[in-house]
């Protein structure tokens, strides 16, 4: 691929194919380390240094700071004839606010709606204990009209991130805000000092408890990704939910190359939310480290898995 040809020369090593498409790795020119920690996703040009934290939008960024050939910039250019694409764009930071009509679901308000999302949260076996320490509430009307609204806050206590789930059956499931999900879940209650655990929804980490991560999503968001090398996490339990087992070994091939310990949880069917606090931490428990022959083979039943999904 002439774009990784030229990134070769220009960052001054080889780089390395990653699982996800277009997304490659190379040593970092910015910082001394053993393993490579420079991700750059060729298509788009997108580039992150995850010891400097240095990191930009496009690859005219990247070749600026690294000093590169006016050679080396015609050539970028020629491969990249749309430079428009590259070009970075700002764009305003939203600011995450719960909803106006956003209520405590331990209010002194006695309605139909507050009834059946203190149902929904009893099934999951969540309790009001729960409930306090992650304040979760509900809105009666509004956007977020008959919904379960979870919110995120930071190591700072500030509002990061909310979920706002349907309470009755039909329409849409989830309903989120208008901001990134580039966040860290729950980061308030996380202890960076001891092993994390990563989970797919705000349920799923309400189930573990203790020092569980939601991705909001089957991917590891940059910011979660930069405060675990910040921290020097050495261990992560990766338990997403049963339809994400190819995800969940990208995750742990990624965390693997760089030094950490990965316990994989496989579920076969249910989510952690479903199976209940007890199970999980079993489970949990239950779980062994994974070795590079144990991801090849990973991988392969993965693959195999795929394949049986297309036929």
């Amino acid at each position: 691929m002439q774009v990784v040809n030229l990134l070769n020369r220009v960052v001054g090593n080889r780089g390395r194919s990653l699982q996800k498409i277009d997304e490659w790795m190379w040593w970092s020119p910015f910082i001394h380390h053993h393993k490579p920690k420079l991700q750059i996703n060729v298509k788009t040009g997108k580039w992150h240094c995850w010891v400097s934290n240095n990191g930009g939008h496009n690859l005219f960024q990247l070749f600026k700071k690294l000093k590169a050939t006016q050679e080396q910039f015609d050539e970028l250019s020629e491969l990249f004839k749309d430079v428009r694409r590259y070009k970075k764009v700002k764009e305003e930071k939203k600011i995450c606010q719960l909803p106006k009509e956003f209520k405590s679901l331990l209010n002194k308000e006695d309605t139909i709606t507050k009834r059946h999302a203190l149902a929904h949260l009893k099934k999951r076996k969540i309790d009001k204990k729960t409930i306090l320490r992650y304040n979760i509430g509900y809105c009666e009307s509004g956007l977020y009209e008959n919904r379960i609204v979870v919110p995120s806050y930071d190591s700072g206590g500030n509002l990061n991130y909310f979920i706002a789930r349907n309470i009755f059956d039909g329409g849409m499931k989830y309903k989120n805000p208008p901001v990134s999900k580039d966040v860290v879940g729950f980061d308030l209650f996380i202890n960076w000092d001891e092993p994390i655990v990563l989970c797919e929804g705000v349920f799923d980490a309400i189930a573990v408890r203790r020092n569980a991560i939601p991705l909001f999503g089957k991917t590891i968001p940059k910011s979660v990704m930069k405060k675990i090398f910040e921290k020097r996490v050495e261990r992560i339990y990766i338990l997403l939910d049963s339809d994400a087992y190819w995800d969940s070994i990208e995750m742990t091939d990624i965390l693997m190359r760089n030094g950490i310990d990965v316990n994989f949880i496989k579920l076969e069917e249910k989510d952690p939310s479903e199976i209940g606090f007890r199970k999980v931490i079993d489970i949990l428990k239950q779980s062994k480290k994974v070795s590079f022959s144990d991801l090849i083979r990973m991988k392969l039943d993965g693959k195999s898995e795929k394949h049986l999904e297309v036929w």
